[in-house]
């Protein structure tokens, strides 16, 4: 049995006629009179009562046009659906964020794709360190990232959004809280919460160069992954952390934010999709980033 068998037959039933069924189907009308009952051989049951002056459905074609039309239907919703999620305008999504970026370009860019792509499901993931972000791409786990450069994997497409400058993050308590700027130079004898070392975060890293090239090394007391984490740490007297401007955003009774002096270190934010297999979803919602990145900027 085909897909043309059923919508021969559900014409027929329609018309109740050989002739202007077969005159709709743009066929002649011996060749519809076979299928139909071939159709009834394989079904091994009379779907019509014929005659010389009509043609009626039996009490078993009757039901069964009832379920050969919800079959039509759930194919014709299938294909719909199909290529729907081919042109990527439906579909699921997992989206990881960098942990500054979570309390920045998380809620803006999920309400913008809620309103961009209503027919999206989005499973959004946030405070994930590029490493585990690159590795969960790579394995599909993820379909879109939004993390620090930089990011070396061939299999990878990155493109740069933005780049923002280091701040610091002292407790309210502290003297420098009070200063507007705050000189590098001048957290050289405090203790750090940071970012996971060896390998782990890209800020990690960038925090100990910056602190090397101001003459001291970073005396890290605690290593944290999540950035809500080192903000509560920090609150809570336990050192100061360098981090990127965007965790200005998150705000935690008991810390405080302030610029440094100078030109401070800067961070990339960047988004990332595979090469080899992205979606087209993928690619619209990479797209959208980078769109409403660029009309941030100009704003600005």
């Amino acid at each position: 049995m085909e897909m043309r068998h059923l919508r021969y037959f559900v014409v027929l039933a329609e018309e109740c006629h050989f002739g202007r069924a077969a005159k709709r189907l743009h066929m002649a009308q011996s060749p519809l009179s076979h299928q139909i009952r071939q159709l009834e051989d394989e079904l091994g049951v009379a779907l019509f009562q014929r005659t010389t002056r009509r043609v009626a459905l039996t009490a078993a074609g009757e039901r069964y046009l009832e379920r050969v039309r919800e079959v039509l239907r759930g194919v014709e919703v299938a294909g719909e659906e199909a290529r729907r999620i081919a042109a990527g305008d439906t579909g699921h999504l997992a989206i990881g964020f960098t942990g500054s970026a979570t309390y920045e370009m998380l809620p803006t860019l999920s309400r913008d794709l809620r309103n961009s792509f209503p027919g999206i499901e989005l499973d959004l993931k946030g405070e994930l360190l590029t490493p585990d972000q690159v590795a969960a791409l790579l394995s599909g786990e993820l379909d879109v990232g939004f993390l620090r450069p930089p990011v070396r994997d061939p299999g990878l497409d990155v493109h740069v959004l933005r780049s923002e400058p280091l701040i610091v993050a002292l407790p309210v308590s502290h003297p420098l809280a009070h200063r507007r700027r705050v000189r590098l130079e001048d957290l050289d004898d405090e203790d750090f919460i940071s970012y996971p070392s060896h390998g782990r975060s890209v800020v990690h890293d960038l925090v100990a160069d910056a602190c090397r090239r101001a003459g001291f090394t970073p005396r890290v007391v605690e290593e944290v992954a999540e950035t809500s984490t080192i903000i509560s740490f920090v609150a809570a007297g336990l050192g100061v952390a360098l981090v990127p401007a965007s965790v200005a955003n998150l705000r935690v009774t008991g810390a405080r934010y302030r610029p440094l002096v100078g030109d401070p270190a800067s961070v990339e934010l960047a988004v990332a999709i595979r090469v080899a297999d992205a979606s087209p979803l993928a690619v619209k919602v990479r797209d959208r980033a980078i769109a409403l990145t660029t009309e941030a900027h100009r704003i600005d």
